[in-house]
């Protein structure tokens, strides 16, 4: 039969003590004497005692807990992005709760719910793509559970939330392709309802302007990040009559489906046609034709610094107002070394 842990009455029970003697002794209390503490910490670690964490959690009035919702896990991307809330919550003796929204707002609403009545203290969240309205954070205040968003943020200005300045990378691609001899760029876009849809656009078309490049409208495509659309949007741009000789794709992601379907026409990648595109994930290194250049958004980073604004919110006690609301990375274009 399993032996249950010792509990801090059994030890007081033993020593003939009392109980708060015992609790004292085991958390070194200056009104403990030398003799008795070290009779009391002997005995528990021969009984192999274990503090009580729910009636620690209870008194404390925290669960050790936090929360974290993502698009998908399967992703690269989000997969080092959970190291970095990982890595700093064992740092603090916290447990991580993780639930995958798969880019639905309904399934991402019923984790918020689950995270709630599990009293989670502070959740982490990347916003499915699907994400219109915010009504299931917002309720959240109610029971005074902050909220961080990273990478896949709200625009919002209240929100607390970290991500990376894509729009000066999206100028920066422009510029490599530029200076590679390109001229006809296209851009598959990602869903209107993510904010940095807008802000890789914006780019996109400063990039352009700045080269005194003509926009071309049927040069932006869009897709929702699924496989079909994603060949459905490089089907437009290869059957135009004068197609683009480089494109800039939303993620890593979207650029691998892009590659395949344009190998499958008979396309040479990166010689007939070259991509571009985000989140420089390691597993592209590994392919034959890689994206030429993509932007490096640093997930672990973005990650880590949304929990350590998380646990300020936690530790702040109602007092938060030199805690940033927002903190904006600088992304990094990385090019593929063997161009």
């Amino acid at each position: 039969m399993e032996q249950k842990p010792a509990t801090i009455k059994e030890i007081a029970s033993r020593l003939n003590v009392s109980v708060s003697t015992v609790s004292r002794a085991l958390h070194n209390h200056p009104s403990i004497g030398l003799r008795t503490k070290l009779q009391v910490q002997k005995l528990a670690v021969e009984m192999d005692y274990e503090p009580n964490q729910a009636a620690i959690s209870f008194k404390q009035g925290k669960t050790m807990t936090l929360g974290v919702i993502l698009p998908n896990l399967g992703e690269e991307f989000f997969s080092m992005a959970i190291n970095g809330v990982e890595d700093l919550a064992i740092q603090n003796n916290y447990t991580v709760l993780i639930g995958q929204s798969h880019d639905e707002m309904e399934r991402e609403k019923k984790i918020v719910d689950t995270m709630r009545r599990h009293r989670v203290d502070g959740l982490i969240v990347s916003l499915s793509k699907t994400t219109k309205s915010f009504e299931h954070f917002e309720q959240l205040k109610k029971y005074s559970i902050p909220v961080v968003f990273f990478d896949r943020v709200p625009d919002d200005p209240e929100a607390y939330a970290v991500s990376c300045n894509l729009e000066n990378s999206s100028v920066e691609l422009v510029d490599w392709l530029v200076d590679h001899g390109h001229k006809q760029i296209a851009f598959i876009k990602g869903p209107e309802t993510l904010v940095h849809s807008g802000q890789r656009l914006t780019g996109y078309y400063e990039g352009l302007k700045k080269h005194k490049l003509k926009v071309e409208n049927a040069f932006v495509v869009s897709t929702d990040l699924g496989k079909k659309k994603t060949q459905d949007a490089m089907h437009k741009l290869l059957a135009l009559k004068n197609p683009p000789t480089a494109v800039i794709a939303f993620n890593d992601y979207v650029a691998l489906d892009a590659i395949k379907y344009t190998r499958a026409q008979g396309l040479k990648i990166n010689h007939d046609i070259f991509f571009v595109s985000y989140a420089n994930l390691p597993i592209t290194s590994y392919l034959d034709d890689p994206p030429m250049a993509s932007v490096e958004q640093f997930p672990y980073q973005q990650a880590e610094k949304a929990t350590g604004i998380l646990f300020r919110l936690i530790n702040a006690k109602g007092d938060a107002a030199d805690i940033p609301r927002k903190i904006i990375l600088e992304s990094k274009v990385i090019v593929n070394t063997g161009y």
